[in-house]
């Protein structure tokens, strides 16, 4: 593995807006209180399989211990994962747990939510905190909004760039008005709100056949448009014009859906629709919201419709769904005839605004 910089599709920077870290498991009960600490997030070794335990979820098989010898992990090792990074042609990564994504939010206990998510804060402000490339997001619990308000506030006076929220909160749906009290105390803070699938539920909708395909679709995938049109047409983007919100690893195909049918919809329901709105749906979301997607040219076919501000690409690296180690040949072929300017943008300069690295 080189240390040089792979040559870039176009010569762009690319930034990935969608990277996972593979977390120790044993932070979280290291980190928790003492009352907490049997209820923390383990991994069980049986039968040659390793399994993910965490209350609120079914237990996980991962790997066997054999495959993970050979797996590419995504560790928590700051040079590894720059050299991993630049193999691919990535400049900067925004970061994501990997345990914690469900971990964290799947509990409807509050305070097992505080603790699980102050402890991955903690170890992530540890290990990447001094290396500008390597954006670790802050997760916020958000079953009491008021722990979400005290932990938002710790992470920007810690230093965070961003905070991830968990795409469903099943007792209170984002178009709740309660929400109010956090989405003022975000736009105060100015740090962009991310939102990646598969959080806050259990992702395994259905099972048996088709069940891998049918959930990442109809799942993980339409968690962007449900958290996207929760804040637009519930008026939240309107009332607090300085949420950035960007929806992740949830492909970006329907935005150009739900940016037409919401606008046709808001006005041929003017009778019925509530709020009031000082603009169209569509006209919100272009103005304050991004999904991130891996391999997506019908998102990229759509730009025209959605605007290049609401696109943002991520390898999702280390995932073997993602397009790392071979992004720049997966983007040759789904940028082909794009101009030079508007994939700048989407592989890198929009991540670059929004969530502050260096162009």
């Amino acid at each position: 593995m080189t240390d040089t910089m792979t040559d870039t599709y176009r010569g762009v920077t690319y930034i990935s807006t969608d990277s996972h870290v593979t977390e120790p498991i044993e932070l979280y009960a290291e980190r928790v209180d003492a009352d907490f600490r049997d209820r923390a997030p383990r991994i069980v070794t049986a039968d040659g399989w390793r399994s993910f335990h965490a209350e609120g979820l079914d237990p996980r098989k991962l790997m066997t211990a054999d495959q993970l010898l050979t797996a590419v992990v995504g560790g928590w090792d700051v040079e590894s994962r720059v050299r991993d990074q630049i193999r691919d042609g990535v400049s900067a990564e925004v970061i994501f747990p990997t345990f914690a994504l469900q971990a964290c939010f799947a509990s409807d206990d509050p305070g097992l939510q505080a603790q699980l998510c102050r402890a991955y804060n903690s170890w992530a402000g540890e290990v990447f905190a001094g290396e500008p490339s390597l954006l670790a997001v802050g997760a916020v619990p958000l079953v009491d909004i008021d722990d979400g308000i005290a932990e938002a506030r710790r992470l920007a006076d810690a230093g965070f760039r961003a905070l991830m929220l968990p795409a469903r909160v099943l007792s209170r749906p984002y178009n709740d008005a309660e929400y109010d009290r956090f989405w003022a105390v975000a736009e105060e803070i100015g740090l962009p709100l991310t939102f990646h699938s598969g959080t806050g539920y259990e992702p395994r909708l259905v099972r048996g056949p088709g069940g891998a395909v049918v959930n990442y679709v109809m799942g993980a995938q339409l968690d962007g448009p449900m958290v996207i049109l929760s804040l637009a047409a519930g008026g939240a983007l309107d009332r607090f014009p300085g949420l950035r919100i960007v929806t992740v690893e949830t492909g970006a195909s329907w935005l150009a859906w739900i940016m037409t049918q919401a606008d046709a919809i808001y006005q041929d329901h003017q009778m019925w629709a509530r709020p009031k709105l000082s603009m169209l749906p569509s006209e919100l979301i272009r103005r304050q919201c991004a999904a991130t997607f891996m391999y997506d040219p019908v998102a990229i076919h759509n730009r025209h419709i959605t605007g290049l501000d609401t696109l943002m690409w991520g390898n999702d690296y280390p995932h073997p769904e993602g397009t790392w180690p071979e992004s720049q040949a997966r983007n040759a072929e789904q940028f082909d005839g794009v101009p030079d300017d508007e994939v700048r943008a989407i592989v890198g300069g929009n991540a670059a605004r929004v969530f502050g690295f260096d162009a």
